[in-house]
């Protein structure tokens, strides 16, 4: 490793799940003169399983973010470079030694091979130079390129020396392309994702901002501009593209999407799906649940109907232990397992999560409306590490939030059932031979048909029917 390499440190994509290719850069905390350290959060990624948040492993300078927000970036791709040694100065270009000799004292020849190397240092903030057969110039003069090395030592002398001043300026000019634009348009995070959300691209913005800062209201008149070319009349069948263009959006599928999608589709056509329906009459249920939100040893904790369903489930399991198991296709076995990760579907803005409670069939009622609880909000603030969504044995969906009655649930990959929760509603219901209200909901149960029968899938599920039905059933079942 060079001088120059030791000094400025590339930290890469690592790899934050288990075995991820990839992960999207949503928000950079820090910007390139910004001082970091050992531990430092710069930056917060997307992969496939999560929003994950990631600390610098060294200390230093920023030197260049080598990746815009949004960008989708493969691991082990470096996104950001450190100077961890600032006070040094300017550096050296990598092709030359420490003590080089004036270049007025060198053969033009011998000036050649380092101009074909195209190795060169970067000033702090600057960015690393894309390669190049020839040198780029540090920075543009008012009348254009630098001129080309004279044939002979002597012409060529004065174009060696680095061009004042030999350190940067806190704000450097930004580097100007040939139109004289700013190579990469500099704007604000919020100002990106104004652009973002309506749909403008910022390189074709004009700044009105100090040193070339594109502004919101650049943005809102780039947009402004926009509306009125599309109320512009032209020609028939470029109206119609314009039309169709303004009343759709595409969004590109990545992430937690992107994951969600896959491993939908592996499942239902990997694990054949078998879904069962029962309606329960939960009336004694949702007093309990009143009951419970009053219990100072609940005090503070999220009580509410899911967490008497999980409750009810995890006693069907242990009344029923083969359901909580898995089948291992390259093995050619079927996995039994003495343990409950309970799995909690979760929407959040990002797509839908599993993330699951480790060993929920040994938690207290407090216990897991505690670890509920702390799922849930974590979830909401997009929070949920790669962790806590990996290792699930059975899962359970509430639909019945969105007022849904029952559904057919895609069984989460590598479980083997799913439980929907529905909707709970006063209907008539005969209760002790007369109608009357009562509190009732629908379960639905799907699991994979190459490990768990009919009967063993029936009896799951009339088990937590049963549960809900007579609550009492948690302690005489337990």
């Amino acid at each position: 490793m060079t001088a120059v390499e030791q000094r400025f440190r590339e930290f890469k994509m690592p790899d934050v799940g288990e075995g991820l290719t990839e992960a999207e850069i949503l928000k950079w905390f820090v910007a390139p003169g910004d001082t970091v350290t050992d531990g430092q959060v710069v930056c917060e990624v997307e992969t496939a399983k999560a929003a994950v948040e990631l600390p610098i492993p060294f200390d230093g300078v920023v030197h260049e973010l080598r990746f815009d927000e949004g960008s989708t970036v493969d691991v082990g791709t470096p996104i950001i470079s450190v100077d961890t040694d600032p006070g040094a100065g300017e550096a050296a270009p990598q092709a030359a030694p420490a003590a080089e000799k004036p270049a007025a004292e060198k053969p033009a020849a011998a000036a050649e091979p380092e101009e074909k190397e195209g190795r060169q240092a970067n000033l702090v903030g600057y960015g690393a130079a894309p390669a190049s057969t020839k040198r780029r110039p540090r920075k543009p003069l008012p009348g254009g390129q630098r001129s080309a090395p004279a044939p002979s030592a002597g012409a060529s002398a004065p174009q060696e020396p680095a061009p004042a001043p030999a350190r940067p300026e806190p704000a450097p000019a930004p580097e100007l392309n040939g139109s004289g634009r700013t190579a990469r348009p500099l704007a604000k995070p919020p100002v990106r994702k104004l652009a973002k959300d309506l749909g403008i691209d910022l390189e074709t913005v004009t700044p009105s901002g100090a040193d070339g800062i594109i502004t919101r209201e650049d943005v809102h008149a780039a947009a402004e501009a926009v509306q009125a070319a599309r109320e512009t009349p032209v020609a028939a069948p470029s109206a119609a593209v314009t039309a169709v263009a303004g009343r759709e959006r595409r969004v590109p599928v990545k992430g937690v999407r992107k994951a969600t999608a896959q491993a939908m589709v592996h499942s239902a056509f990997t694990a054949p799906h078998v879904t069962e329906f029962v309606t329960v009459d939960v009336t004694r249920t949702m007093k309990l649940v009143a009951d419970l939100k009053q219990d100072p040893e609940l005090s503070g904790l999220r009580v509410n109907p899911l967490l008497l369903v999980a409750k009810a489930l995890l006693v069907a399991i242990r009344r029923n232990p083969d359901i909580n198991a898995t089948w291992d296709e390259d093995n050619q076995e079927i996995v039994y397992k003495d343990y409950v990760n309970l799995g909690i579907a979760a929407a959040t803005p990002r797509g839908l999560i599993v993330p699951n409670i480790k060993d929920a069939d040994a938690k207290t009622l407090p216990e897991l409306a505690s670890a509920l609880g702390e799922l849930v909000s974590t979830a909401r603030e997009g929070k949920t590490t790669p962790a806590a969504m990996s290792g699930g044995t059975i899962t359970i969906t509430n639909v019945g939030v969105f007022g849904i009655d029952a559904g057919t649930p895609i069984i989460n990959p590598g479980e083997s059932a799913i439980l929907a929760f529905g909707a709970v509603k006063l209907q008539p219901w005969v209760h002790k031979g007369e109608v009357k209200p009562r509190q009732v909901t629908t379960l639905a149960l799907s699991f994979d048909h190459r490990l768990v029968d009919g009967e063993l899938g029936s009896k799951v599920l009339a088990d937590v029917a049963a549960v809900l039905e007579r609550p009492k059933r948690l302690i005489t079942w337990a």
